[in-house]
């Protein structure tokens, strides 16, 4: 009897994280203490507050922007938000790569978008690609956009979605993978 062999990745070989970081281990670090203290803390913290913090490390981020308790952001240098956006309580940007957010974009709580993933085939390398969340876009509750996505303006996507690949502008999406199931307004309906 043939016994079929399995490969193994020895993970200790991987090659490490630190490729996607974009600065310096020091400020890496000091982000980290920052942002469990202005960003992720569950308090009341003044949103302008989080929005001031988020820019001093690098976040692009445009005016009137409403950033609720518990969010994360992995790298604020590889953030961009335009004006009038909202963020929920929960939001986790893991963005190992650019995120680029329109303006009047809604991403409800609990969302994690991750740009990030690995060469699972060969040596479990990280694999980044950005994300782009077109204006007026809402992203409904505890979804999933994955790396690479981008999804067009003022498309909705339905809770617990997994968003891989394009969402064209105008669709209602939902969703393992996300696909299309409407249009969001209709025909010669002001948006």
């Amino acid at each position: 009897m043939a016994v079929d062999v399995v490969r193994v990745i020895a993970l200790k070989h991987a090659p490490g994280e630190r490729t996607s970081w974009g600065r310096s281990k020091a400020l890496v670090y000091l982000w980290g203490a920052a942002e469990l203290l202005f960003v992720t803390n569950p308090w009341q913290v003044s949103s302008n507050l989080r929005v001031k913090v988020l820019r001093a490390f690098g976040a692009q981020i445009g005016d009137r922007v409403t950033f609720r308790p518990r969010t994360r952001v992995r790298f604020p240098w590889k953030l961009h938000i335009g004006d009038d956006s909202w963020i929920g309580e929960g939001v986790w940007f893991h963005n190992q790569d650019h995120i680029y957010i329109g303006h009047d974009v809604v991403i409800s709580q609990e969302t994690f978008l991750t740009t990030g993933s690995h060469a699972h085939k060969r040596d479990m390398a990280l694999i980044t690609r950005p994300i782009q969340v077109e204006s007026g876009a809402w992203i409904t509750s505890r979804c999933m956009v994955l790396g690479g996505a981008t999804i067009g303006s003022s498309a909705l996507i339905r809770p617990m979605s997994v968003v891989q690949g394009d969402i064209p502008q105008g669709a209602v999406a939902g969703g393992i993978p996300a696909v299309v199931v409407g249009q969001r307004f209709g025909a010669g309906e002001a948006s």
